[in-house]
């Protein structure tokens, strides 16, 4: 962990200034990074605030965690807490922030780069490591372990719902069958299964790529998390305060679209039914169009090439 603690810039953050500029339009208020990291998003949102300013970041990982702690003790300005930004409710009002509104919230849904890059980890099928890909790894069921013990149905749900995957079914009984010869332990493992498992490829894409996303998003309850998150935003903003994600894949952006959406359009009544105007008035507004990384961005990090990032603000 202090290898990694120490490199804290081996992460490049997507759309930086971007999603900087587009978070903080009060230099004094209180800002939240919900997805820390390795704090690349969080150095660029305390250079533009004031000594007044407040940030606090929030990360499941432990390792993220300590990087955060690194940074709480060189600037006054910042706090780090350990927890799911889909419980972020609760853990400001642990930390005893509850009362405060936010001028901002900042969530990038990716995975970071040092998850990917540390084949302990085992986030990556292109190196071998144990096969883990928890955020946290004090928590819940391992990929490994998951993949001991889950169904044939469950398994192609699960490659179809997350990953997108058309090959589900050869996919999950090349796995099955692998498993009643062995234990399935190593990143490598699983990626040489899907290899076999799928007769055509994706142009530039490793074939396990979407079974690895899906196994990824199961464990980690990648999904319930955003709508948590997304549905205590509102709640948490202040006046004119700005929700700001980047997603990396269509069901994440699927979920912030559908929410921003839906919090800009405001409660739906039944025709005929007598209400105030006021009760039929959304929560958000929406900001411009969906933004994403310049040609000259995705070139210096191709990790780029898929995000896309939306921008809302709080209402009265």
């Amino acid at each position: 962990m202090s290898a990694d603690v120490t490199n804290l810039q081996s992460h490049q953050p997507v759309l930086l200034e971007e999603s900087v500029q587009a978070l903080v339009a009060d230099p004094n208020g209180v800002y939240v990074d919900g997805t820390f990291g390795r704090g690349g998003h969080s150095r660029a949102i305390l250079s533009r605030l004031s000594a007044q300013g407040r940030l606090i970041g929030v990360d499941r990982d432990p390792e993220a965690v300590a990087a955060g702690q690194v940074l709480a003790a060189t600037d006054p300005r910042f706090a780090i807490l350990s927890g799911r930004f889909g419980s972020l409710g609760s853990l400001l009002g642990e930390a005893g922030f509850g009362a405060m509104k936010l001028s901002g919230l900042l969530l990038d849904l990716g995975v970071s780069s040092p998850q990917l890059d540390t084949p302990e980890r085992g986030f990556s099928f292109l190196h071998e490591g144990p096969l883990d890909l928890r955020m946290d790894p004090r928590t819940g069921l391992s990929a490994a372990q998951w993949l001991a013990q889950v169904t044939e149905a469950e398994l192609i749900r699960v490659l179809r719902e997350f990953g997108e995957e058309r090959f589900a079914k050869r996919i999950a009984r090349q796995i099955l069958d692998a498993r009643a010869q062995r234990e399935l332990r190593t990143t490598t493992q699983l990626a040489a299964l899907v290899a076999r498992a799928v007769p055509t490829r994706e142009a530039g894409k490793h074939p396990a790529t979407r079974t690895f996303q899906a196994v990824r998003m199961c464990v980690n309850d990648e999904l319930l998390e955003i709508q948590d998150g997304l549905r205590q935003s509102s709640d948490l903003l202040a006046h004119a305060g700005r929700l700001v994600v980047i997603s990396f894949h269509s069901l994440e952006d699927r979920l912030v679209k559908r929410f921003m959406r839906a919090e800009a359009r405001g409660p739906q009544f039944p025709k005929g039914v007598p209400i105030m105007a006021s009760d039929a008035v959304g929560r958000l507004r929406v900001l411009g169009r969906p933004i994403r990384a310049s040609a000259a961005e995705v070139a210096a990090n191709p990790r780029a090439r898929s995000a896309i990032m939306r921008i809302a603000e709080r209402l009265s």
